[in-house]
């Protein structure tokens, strides 16, 4: 029957699995699942008719709960049902937001990272995923995009309405692509025609929610097991993290099948020791971000023997998701996984994103030589991915592509004293200090006569190693591949 509140107009009926009431507040919700047996249920009217039972939900530590309002565009909403997907890379959530009665958007939630979309009327057909591959370029409704991720996917759970619902574990591909003005578009092979919408990154704090879950109702106890290369207790504290390192061993350890079967792990020789300790508390861009993760990795320019190192802190925030701080040669930088695609000119000279022109700096082939912490996607030793830096000022753009996924992040340089002060380790802030600080400080001081000489011998220099090759690779920017295995809250 129909129910009239001063509110808004909404449905309910009985579930015809126990009886309960099953309300849709939505008139674009065709799906429900009871909130007592879990039955699926399809609207028919003013009736409902049982298609099955949905599986239970898993525990992913949102801050999002069913019946929160916020505001986009000034435009109100209320989540009024949630959809939960798995994929080779690991999982992701996606809430139905009702809006008006007339119309739905969908908050994607993936790592952190939100992404608001709306559906999308394509004025051409969908390609077929598998001419979609990671990297292509193609365009629709004359913008163009990069093809970003290429999955197939499965939906594991739902909750609450629903103006779809794909079937409980039946595999379909979710093809994302990203412009470079920042926006992600996202193709669903569920049904015939794909589903199709456009969407853009939004933070939580902007979207003015209320009736978010509780802070104790979302307390992330640690999960714990025994190590299996050393049997030392190890704990798990994020709910969706991938892989883990042993504090006693330093194994790498695969959660990807769960932790209550056989775990499959992988023994680090040679372990690194972080600056910045796994579980450190830092103050960033208004935010505090933790230290979960820690990378070593390696990379070489192509057709080059000389190697170089640099570090990756992951950087952990409930409200924020993940970010990056990156120790290089040539100094610190704080970066994140883009929501859009920038676009790259086709030498790889140039890219463009939001805008503004980066010119490269670098590229090499890359590779993880070491790991600590916790992943939000599954990380291996002698993970290797292909990356460009590039930089634009002081701001930074980077790509990374493996064989699955190409990934962009953008951010910004960070002053090393800054670094070691938001920390709190102004006492080894000698020890943050990187060679991108030393010309400043150098030159300070010395005086006229011999910084003409200094001159001099670097224009004799430059003579001789013009006559050597030009081939370069024996440094890097700060810019960071930063994990790549992540949509960035995207629609996947």
């Amino acid at each position: 029957m129909a129910t009239d509140s001063s509110q808004q107009r909404y449905y309910r009926a009985p579930c015809p699995g126990c009886g309960a009431p099953v309300e849709f507040r939505s008139a674009q919700s065709t799906h429900a699942v009871c909130p007592y047996c879990q039955s699926t249920v399809v609207r028919q009217g003013d009736t409902l008719a049982r298609t099955g039972k949905m599986a239970e939900l898993f525990d992913d530590f949102s801050p999002l709960q069913l019946f929160a309002a916020g505001r986009i565009q000034e435009q109100p909403f209320t989540l009024v049902g949630r959809l939960q997907y798995s994929y080779d890379g690991g999982r992701w959530t996606e809430w139905i937001a009702a809006l008006d009665g007339d119309r739905t958007g969908i908050l994607s939630e993936d790592n952190g990272a939100f992404v608001f979309s709306l559906p999308f009327e394509l004025q051409r057909e969908a390609p077929d995923p598998a001419e979609l591959r990671v990297g292509a370029t193609t365009a629709f409704n004359g913008q163009s995009y990069t093809v970003a991720s290429n999955e197939q996917v499965r939906l594991v759970s739902a909750q609450g309405e629903l103006p779809r619902l794909p079937e409980l574990g039946r595999p379909f591909a979710v093809v994302e692509l990203r412009s470079d003005k920042g926006l992600v578009l996202s193709l669903d092979y569920d049904t015939q025609p794909p589903g199709a919408y456009l969407g853009r990154a939004v933070q939580l704090e902007d979207l003015q929610l209320t009736g978010l879950r509780d802070e104790s109702a979302k307390d992330e106890k640690g999960r714990s097991f025994n190590c299996p290369n050393c049997g030392s207790p190890v704990t798990v504290n994020l709910a969706d993290s991938k892989s883990i390192t042993c504090r006693a061993c330093n194994s790498i350890i695969d959660l990807t099948q769960g932790i209550g079967g056989e775990l499959k792990h992988a023994v680090q020789d040679e372990p690194v020791q972080p600056l910045i300790p796994i579980g450190t508390v830092g103050q960033f861009q208004g935010a505090q971000w933790q230290v979960v993760g820690f990378q070593h990795r390696m990379g070489v320019a192509p057709g080059d023997d000389e190697h170089f190192g640099w570090n990756e802190y992951l950087l952990y925030n409930k409200k924020r998701g993940f970010s990056f701080l990156v120790d290089a040669e040539d100094g610190w930088s704080m970066v994140k996984p883009t929501t859009g695609a920038p676009t790259m000119a086709e030498n790889g000279a140039r890219a463009t994103y939001l805008g503004k022109v980066y010119q490269q700096q670098y590229a090499y082939n890359a590779e993880t030589g070491y790991v600590a912490g916790e992943f939000y996607w599954q990380v291996e030793r002698g993970q290797k991915s292909f990356n460009r830096d590039f930089a634009s000022g002081s701001a930074l753009l980077s790509m990374e592509r493996s064989a699955k996924e190409l990934t962009w992040s953008s951010g910004s340089k960070v002053d090393s004293a800054a670094v070691a002060a938001a920390f709190k380790l102004d006492g080894k802030k000698d020890m943050f200090k990187r060679s991108d600080a030393l010309p400043v400080s150098a030159a300070s001081s010395l005086g006229c006569g011999t910084i003409i000489l200094i001159i001099v011998v670097i224009i004799i220099l430059l003579i001789i190693l013009s006559t050597c090759s030009s081939s370069s690779g024996g440094s890097r920017s700060s810019g960071g591949s930063f994990g790549g295995y992540s949509s960035g809250g995207g629609h996947k």
